[in-house]
């Protein structure tokens, strides 16, 4: 008992000492209070308090995967990884998802429903620039929404702003959205990586050409697929710590944590997970692991044989180990999936009956379909996530005790989002954590979502996500969306294997505060701006 209070009382001490309540002198009295010697005592403040004051200066050099010569600046294309983590390095939400894995303000303040949660009221702060000068207004928060929402809009956000029925300009720093129905979660829902502010025409228009912003640091080159420089925003309307950044695509885990070792790089976004143990004995990195809602899915078209018929689908799902895949390929850094989207770290997670590998079921359901056997053709690549392929061929694996023949076919990295996804009937995606069902569901399982990547179409599902979200009572909300896993998980075409923490490395130097995001890579892609040098 004594030495958690010893813990505790330490602990607040720093915390303090961070904050400035107390300086050194008192914070070494109390350290010594406890029993502490003063070599101790020093320790944990060099440790605890200097390390963990945020210092200004130096240029942040990141390693990053899943970049791609067709990536685009325009927001409604984005899907790698690299290009979400760059929008948040030089553009601007209306709101963030925190460190603390919550919902907090970006460009907006401040932000109030109606009783019905049918109308919204976004405070903007005021004072925002643009990297060119330009003011930033309701009016181009109001532009840069409706990108999303015309007629002619190819962005896979339009979906989500789908139940928008007006977004409009309430003086200067003032936006309102009416819904056409209540959305308890719309908060939420306006910090999806595509929903980016721009700057407006005028006329309605915005400009995401130019890759002008109000984030953190303004571009000043950019090869798509390569790199980035960017440089420091001076009139940015909140903390950033880092005088400039340069981000670098290298696909190859391994010549990424090379790099890093080298001190090339400051921080990489992912990790050689059979490797990370020994990446982190070297003193000068430290790994960071975070539990997360990011899941790999391997979709079926539904609407394609043989994928279009329930029990092939059920065959390929009782197919897969997922207890061996969870060991052998994320070697523990996660839990395993239940052929829905939802995993245990988020809001309304069913915890329904696991469904685990059983070849037998798998030959049932392949027999109820009129079959003996089964070929399909997996696609994967290197880049999608660590052990990407390895995980494929470990299917083929489980699959062949069934009667199932899958040809694993290693796709090149580059173009896989625009060649492969969406375009190939069968193959392995990651997705990034999204904050509530509903915006998971909206975006990738609802029937005309543009990344329903199954095809899959359910008539319940789709009424139930309508009412789900202007359902104000949880309780309520909460049997909906269990009822909406149960579907995806029974009638669906999409296995889901497993849910992956995020790790991912930084040279000793780099420092930021306990907490991390979850929802995407490096501190939910805001490492540029939450991070620091301690030296």
């Amino acid at each position: 008992m004594k030495d958690w209070l010893t813990t505790k009382r330490l602990e607040a001490l720093a915390d303090q000492a961070r904050r400035q309540v107390i300086d050194r002198r008192r914070f070494m009295e109390g350290a010594l209070a406890t029993g502490m010697t003063v070599s101790a005592a020093s320790a944990l403040w060099s440790n605890k308090v200097e390390a963990a004051t945020p210092k200004n200066g130096g240029t942040y050099r990141v390693g990053m995967h899943d970049g791609n010569t067709t990536d685009r600046l325009d927001p409604g294309t984005t899907e790698s990884v690299y290009m979400i983590q760059l929008n948040h390095a030089f553009r601007s939400y209306l709101t963030e998802i925190t460190n603390e894995n919550e919902i907090g303000p970006d460009a907006a303040e401040s932000w109030e429903a109606s009783a019905d949660a049918a109308t919204w009221t976004f405070k903007l702060y005021e004072g925002v620039e643009f990297h060119n000068g330009k003011p930033f207004t309701a009016e181009d928060a109001v532009a840069s929404l409706n990108y999303h929402r015309n007629e002619e809009s190819k962005s896979a956000a339009k979906a989500l702003l789908e139940d928008v029925e007006d977004i409009k300009a309430d003086g200067s720093h003032t936006v309102v959205i009416k819904m056409k129905s209540g959305n308890a979660d719309l908060p939420y829902l306006l910090s999806d990586y595509h929903l980016v502010m721009m700057p407006s025409d005028g006329e309605g228009n915005v400009d995401w050409q130019s890759g002008i912003g109000t984030g953190p640091y303004k571009i000043e080159s950019h090869d798509p697929g390569v790199q980035s420089s960017l440089t420091r925003h001076e009139n940015y309307h909140r903390t950033t710590y880092f005088d400039a950044v340069n981000t670098t695509v290298v696909n190859d885990v391994s010549a990424r944590q090379s790099a890093l070792l080298t001190g090339e790089f400051d921080a990489i976004s992912d990790v050689d997970l059979k490797t990370v143990r020994l990446l982190g004995r070297d003193r000068n990195i430290e790994i960071d692991e975070v539990p997360s809602g990011a899941h790999c899915t391997i979709p079926m078209f539904c609407d394609v044989a043989p994928f279009d018929n329930l029990d092939v689908r059920l065959a390929l799902k009782y197919a897969i180990d997922r207890d061996e895949i969870v060991d052998k390929i994320l070697l523990g850094h996660g839990t395993k999936g239940n052929d829905h989207p939802i995993g245990p770290t988020l809001p309304f997670f069913a915890d329904l009956p696991q469904r685990d590998y059983d070849p037998d079921k798998a030959k049932f359901h392949l027999e109820k379909a009129g079959m003996t056997n089964l070929k399909v053709s997996l696609s994967s690549a290197d880049f999608i996530f660590s052990g990407a392929v390895d995980m494929a061929v470990l299917f083929r694996e489980h699959a062949s005790r069934a009667g199932i023949d899958i040809d694993v076919v290693r796709e090149p990295n580059d173009g896989y989002w625009s060649n492969v996804w969406l375009v190939k009937p069968f193959v392995v995606v990651q997705w990034g954590a999204r904050p509530t069902p509903d915006v998971m569901f909206s975006l990738a399982y609802k029937d005309d979502a543009a990344w329903n990547e199954s095809h899959w179409k359910n008539e319940r599902f789709n009424m139930l996500l309508r009412e789900a979200k202007a359902e104000l009572d949880d309780v309520k909300r909460n049997d909906m969306y269990r009822e909406m896993q149960l579907l995806c998980r029974d009638d669906g075409g999409t296995i889901v294997p497993f849910f992956r923490n995020r790790v991912f490395a930084r040279r000793s130097n780099v420092q930021h505060v306990e907490q991390l995001a979850g929802n995407w890579e490096l501190d939910g892609a805001r490492s540029f701006q939450r991070w620091w040098f301690d030296s």
